[in-house]
């Protein structure tokens, strides 16, 4: 688990061993540049070009070789700018999960929540990086980031990783996979639907995909994009899981088991009957948390040490967990309705012998019941000649597996469901987090047209010497009122209004065409001065 309160991110690693996963992190294809060159400028041509043929003295050539130089110099740097201002700010998820990386990698790389903060600010403080978001639960730890440049935020981000878990770079590029824009955001979105989950359509990660919202609300660096992923996330969690009811079905061993023995007791609820849970194992700890789940708030667990039973009541607040030793079993079950067993005993714990000797049930009517045991263990606890009793039934594994397999399908006929709702949602949240590219354009073309505007008032009044303040007023009202005319138009056509049948394309295609029309592209892009500044700063 990574301890960020002894780490800063002001310096990061030098070495860097890159992985393909979903990016080419050698020489990914959004730059638009070769590297080393702007497109349509050669350093080496122009060497040719500048070499005369009548030169042969070896001072003309070092002067030639000298300037020749100086424009393969300018020509670099034309095009790590060129890079900046042809570039769009990404979306990107650099993480590791049960499918890539194994447990004891996942548990180092591994955040707690109260570092979620903290690990926002070190990340947004990296010199590529503008928003984040960590999503760290025992099957995955993943970084969201909005990077100003995507190659150099995966390498940026992988290197924060590695400096704070103590995990090499190399090491953690093997287990990473790395997705971004439209991949990502439908990533997080399967992610919160429960549809990448170890068990389909569990509901648990939809409450940690919540938790992130929370503790990162007014983080600075959880901002307009990434907080605005989040909070889709949610929605499309929601939303699949009510229209699609992936999350019904039992589909492991221990649910089924619970549920299957819920439908055979009376009014099909465990508040009218004694409960018996043998073993306090890992399968023994999921049937309880299953049987409180479905509202059994009180039960007798048989454990050959106390120690295993007292850390699921600390699990299981507000629900009475009787312990008694194993000495004690027979008694146990002689009192119980329903008896789960879940050990790793290689023996038989009930045989038909004993189980004849138990009281015969009666139901709150005065008629006779049948005891039920549920034999979930392999080698079964349950000798199957108990089943032969008229006043016992007995289910085991087998009985179970057409329950799971069977919601298994279904969930899978659902999940399919699921990806049309996500499909939808992710069109959806990728045209609004487009439609913001157009804000830059909107404040240049006010602010462009307010300086013609003020000008013109100015210059306006000046000529026409004294004017009572009524007069400045209405000339000023005329001004405002004839640019705000002006500016109506243009203005509409880069908004996202779906009711003017726009196109997300036609909007950025009016964006660019305004930015030439009234020169509102500058020198510098947006991405580049967020860049120099947050360099500088880091020099400070």
């Amino acid at each position: 688990m990574i301890n960020l309160s002894s780490f800063s991110s002001s310096s990061c690693l030098t070495s860097y061993v890159p992985r393909k996963v979903g990016i080419d992190l050698k020489q990914p294809p959004v730059f638009g540049v070769r590297r080393g060159l702007v497109r349509g400028v050669n350093p080496r041509s122009e060497l040719v070009s500048d070499r005369s043929p009548d030169v042969e003295s070896s001072s003309s050539s070092s002067s030639v070789l000298k300037t020749a130089s100086v424009s393969a110099l300018e020509a670099l740097k034309i095009s790590a700018a060129d890079r900046y201002t042809k570039e769009r700010s990404s979306v990107l998820v650099i993480g590791l999960s049960f499918h890539t990386a194994p447990v004891d990698i996942r548990e180092k790389l591994s955040i707690p929540e109260a570092q979620w903060p903290q690990a926002i600010s070190e990340l947004c403080a990296l010199n590529h990086i503008e928003e984040a978001a960590v999503l760290s639960t025992c099957n995955r730890m993943e970084i969201y980031v909005v990077a100003l440049s995507q190659h150099r935020g995966v390498k940026e981000v992988t290197e924060w990783m590695s400096k704070v878990s103590g995990v090499s770079v190399s090491e953690i590029s093997q287990h990473q996979f790395l997705l971004h824009n439209k991949d990502a955001t439908k990533h997080l979105f399967e992610v919160s639907a429960g549809l990448d989950s170890l068990v389909l359509g569990e509901g648990q990660i939809l409450a940690q995909v919540k938790q992130v919202v929370k503790i990162a609300q007014g983080v600075p660096g959880f901002d307009r994009k990434i907080g605005g992923l989040f909070k889709h996330a949610i929605t499309v969690g929601k939303r699949v899981r009510t229209e699609t009811k992936i999350s019904s079905g039992s589909v492991s061993v221990s649910s089924a088991a619970v549920e299957l023995a819920q439908m055979k007791i009376p009014e099909s609820s465990y508040d009218s009957v004694k409960v018996l849970v043998v073993g306090a194992g890992k399968m023994g700890k999921l049937v309880i948390k299953h049987l409180v789940a479905k509202g059994c708030m009180k039960m007798v667990v048989v454990n050959r040490t106390e120690e295993k039973v007292n850390a699921v009541r600390e699990e299981c607040k507000n629900v009475e967990i009787i312990y008694q030793p194993f000495s004690n079993l027979m008694s146990c079950a002689s009192e119980a309705d329903v008896i789960f067993t879940c050990t790793a005993s290689e023996t038989p714990l009930f045989l038909q012998e004993q189980v004849s000797t138990f009281p015969l049930l009666t139901s709150q009517n005065g008629s006779q019941s049948q005891r039920m045991f549920v034999d979930i263990s392999v080698p079964r606890n349950v000798e199957s000649s108990v089943s032969d009793l008229e006043a016992t039934r007995v289910y085991n594994v087998d009985d179970l597996k057409e329950v799971v397999e069977a919601n298994k399908e279904d969930r899978l006929r659902k999940a399919a469901e699921a990806q049309l709702i996500i499909s939808e949602e992710v069109q959806e949240f990728e045209a609004w987090k487009d439609s913001l590219e157009t804000v830059p354009t909107l404040k240049k073309l006010r602010a462009y047209a307010e300086r013609i505007r003020s000008s013109e008032f100015e210059k306006c009044i000046a000529k026409m010497g004294d004017l009572t303040k009524k007069q400045k007023a209405a000339i000023y009202g005329l001004s405002t009122g004839i640019a705000n005319k002006l500016l109506e138009g243009p203005m509409l056509h880069l908004r996202c209004d779906e009711s003017e049948g726009r196109s997300l394309d036609e909007i950025v295609e009016n964006m660019h065409a305004l930015n030439r029309i009234f020169g509102l592209e500058t020198d510098m892009s947006i991405l580049e001065e967020k860049i120099r500044s947050k360099m500088e700063k880091a020099k400070n």
